[in-house]
Order: structure tokens, then C-alpha cells, then sequence
């Protein structure tokens, strides 16, 4: 996956043993191996906050370039919101995609994430300069 252009575009230097160690558990975030017809194709994460005033969960997904555009990250994304918000308790999710990905952003909509607003400068790309990000998030109530 981390030498897929259509990949390594929204998730720059992330090398295979960095996905091994979070499909692994070796990180801060719960991550998982998208699987379609017993082949790995992306990853997807999440991560809590747990501060009773804060609670939320926050997620990352990234499917290879070849099952981009199929709505496999649709399912993808409304599982693992499905499963935070039904079987963690969370009653509101965040995501942040880069600004300019909008067949991203086209894909958390259709979850029920909305737009909140434009994160200025939010991250380095691979070229080295930083890039906006857009956060968006789901009440529980939202999700489809």
C-alpha cells in the first residue's frame, strides 16, 4: 500500500513496517486491514479521547489505489463508525482529511460526517510544505 501513488498521496513516508505495526497494535490508534474477496486493501484506525467532557473517537482510513472509487471506503468507514458508536458507546466521531481530497471528503459525507470547518496549515506534505485540512465530524444520530 505505502508505495501506491493514490495511497502514499494522503499518507506521505508511512513505510510497510510503520502499517505492520499499526495493524499490529504497535501505535496509539486501533488499527485494522480492510479486507475485500481475502485481499488486504487499505487500513483503517481509529483512536479515543477519553476525558468524560471530550469523549470522542477519531478515525484514518486509506485503501490502495486499485479499490479506490467502489465504495469499499464507504463501507469501510461506516463499519468502523457503526462499531464506535454502537459497540464503544462514542457519541460523536471526527475525521480530517486533507482539504484537497475530495474523493475522501465525497466518502465521509455519504457516512454522515459533515463539514466543520478549514484547519489552516495542518499538514506537511511530501513535497514539505504544509497543507490545509478539513474537519469533519458525526453525531451518532447522523450516521447512515
Amino acid at each position: 500500500l505505502s508505495r501506491q501513488p493514490g495511497f502514499s498521496r494522503w499518507w506521505p513516508g508511512l513505510e510497510e513496517a510503520e502499517l505492520l505495526a499499526l495493524a499490529s497494535g504497535g501505535a496509539d490508534a486501533v488499527a485494522f486491514a480492510v479486507v475485500h474477496d481475502g485481499e488486504v486493501i487499505g487500513l483503517a484506525q481509529f483512536y479515543e479521547e477519553d476525558d468524560e467532557e471530550y469523549r470522542h473517537a477519531g478515525i484514518d482510513l486509506g485503501l490502495g489505489d486499485a479499490w479506490q472509487g467502489q465504495g469499499l471506503g464507504t463501507d469501510a468507514v461506516r463499519t468502523l463508525a457503526r462499531h464506535l458508536v454502537h459497540e464503544r458507546g462514542h457519541h460523536r466521531l471526527v475525521i480530517d482529511p486533507a482539504a484537497d481530497n475530495a474523493r475522501a471528503i465525497r466518502c465521509y459525507e455519504k457516512v454522515g460526517f459533515r463539514r466543520v470547518g478549514i484547519l489552516r496549515e495542518y499538514e506537511r506534505g511530501a513535497d514539505g510544505t504544509w497543507h490545509d485540512g478539513l474537519l469533519m465530524d458525526l453525531v451518532a444520530r447522523e450516521l447512515t
